[in-house]
């Protein structure tokens, strides 16, 4: 087998399941436990009145 067959089988099979894993974790973690609090402060943060200096 050749280098760029190896790579190959290994981005077809092992690394579309890493792909796939790292995706699914990143789609979970906004749903955390302990994200409850960071998330509604990222929601609100828009409407808080900030002084910028005008």
């Amino acid at each position: 087998m050749s280098t760029y067959e190896t790579l190959r089988h290994f981005a077809d099979s092992y690394g579309l399941l890493v792909t796939m894993l790292l995706f699914l974790g990143l789609c979970a973690w906004p749903f955390r436990p302990g994200a409850k609090d960071r998330n509604a402060q990222a929601a609100n943060s828009i409407l808080e009145d900030h002084d910028d200096g005008e």
